[in-house]
């Protein structure tokens, strides 16, 4: 494995962004060159005075002043490690964007960046209060492809990233990037599953540990997310989401950018759906992913579905036929209610529906028992 470590300079330049986050959250706009990816391509000297030009001196020399013997003293009290653009442990996939980190700040394994290119991993984004559908495709997406070899980076964030990460874990690897130190579990409800991929993959930032997040990292983190995976796929988001923002970055890489289509009368599928219209690859399931990644028929899922009795049958036919409640799923069955909801109960165990709190059905992506395994 090559080494983990990371110059001074390059953790002397993870220390200034966090001193500057305050500055540069009033200077980054939305407006071409005030963008943060923008701002982080600057020098030092220039990205201080830039955003804090009245106390620039004075950060510069606070900033020279901290030894290497000291952060890495801070990096392992918060169990994490660094690499920089120097090391062979920096991923390929990085050194194409102008803008790229001078050094990330891992907690997590770092044998997870050794070697990575961009065909082996896969970025899902989406939007943070996604529906039933979006969660349920994006908890499905991120398992098929981890089961699949695949890498499945996501920035943790409530709704479709989280369960990106959620179904990667289930299935295999996965990377967090975050927009805040990667010992800061945020948001803190996620507390619990960033520990997970603290344990069991990686979680990675240009941030010093205990850092604090800002506006501007998340559009910051999101060009990471980008640049690190071959493809980045959009499951949910409105036309003005900030998960566009990760398309827009991938798309000037030269990434492949994926959509999960949705109802055109949603507005969390408007996002998607106009990256559909625009060229981008559609995506039903993961092996739409793979055959766009890596080729048609180059790695095929491995997928099997239990066989239904006559009457799970025509209970999951008439869920997908659009019946959402036991009481009409009951007429449409022609089953009592009872039979109806122990029918649905079952046909949840066995992963072919998910309930909503609101107590509705839905299908999941698992295949049919007739389908033809692909």
């Amino acid at each position: 494995m090559a080494e983990v470590g990371a110059c001074l300079e390059c953790l002397r330049r993870s220390w200034l962004l966090a001193a500057l986050g305050p500055y540069i959250e009033r200077v980054s706009t939305g407006e071409v060159g005030s963008r943060s990816p923008e701002l982080l391509r600057l020098s030092n000297e220039d990205l201080v005075e830039v955003a804090a030009p009245k106390v620039a001196g004075q950060l510069l020399a606070r900033i020279a002043a901290l030894s290497e013997v000291r952060l890495n003293e801070e990096l392992a009290q918060a169990d994490c490690w660094a690499c920089c653009r120097h090391g062979d442990l920096y991923p390929s996939p990085l050194r194409d964007a102008a803008d790229a980190p001078w050094a990330l700040i891992g907690r997590g394994n770092p044998q997870l960046l050794d070697g990575l290119e961009p065909f082996e991993a896969v970025t899902i984004v989406g939007a943070r209060r996604a529906t039933s559908y979006g969660r349920e495709i994006a908890r499905e997406l991120g398992r098929e492809l981890a089961a699949a070899g695949m890498i499945v980076v996501s920035g943790l964030a409530f709704g479709v990233d989280g369960c990106a990460h959620r179904g990667a874990l289930d299935g295999g690897r996965t990377i967090a990037v975050l927009g805040c130190g990667p010992d800061v579990a945020y948001p803190t409800s996620h507390r619990s599953l960033w520990r997970q991929v603290c344990e069991k993959g990686l979680v990675l930032s240009e941030f010093p540990p205990g850092a604090t997040p800002w506006r501007w990292t998340f559009p910051a983190r999101n060009r990471i997310m980008a640049a690190l995976a071959g493809m980045t796929v959009v499951v949910e988001a409105a036309t003005r989401s900030g998960s566009l923002i990760t398309t827009d970055l991938a798309a000037d890489l030269g990434r492949d950018l994926g959509a999960v289509p949705g109802p055109v009368t949603s507005r969390a599928s408007a996002g998607p759906n106009g990256l559909l219209a625009a060229g981008a690859h559609v995506v039903r399931d993961a092996q739409d992913i793979l055959d766009a990644m890596l080729g048609p028929g180059q790695r095929t899922l491995e997928r099997s579905a239990p066989n239904l009795d006559p009457q799970l049958e025509s209970v999951l036919a008439a869920v997908e036929a659009g019946e959402s409640t036991c009481d009409a799923v009951a007429i449409a069955a022609r089953l009592s209610g009872p039979a109806a909801a122990a029918a649905l109960a079952q046909l949840e165990l066995l992963g072919y529906l998910t309930c909503s709190s609101l107590g509705t059905y839905s299908r999941t992506l698992a295949p049919s028992p007739t389908a033809r395994s692909l």
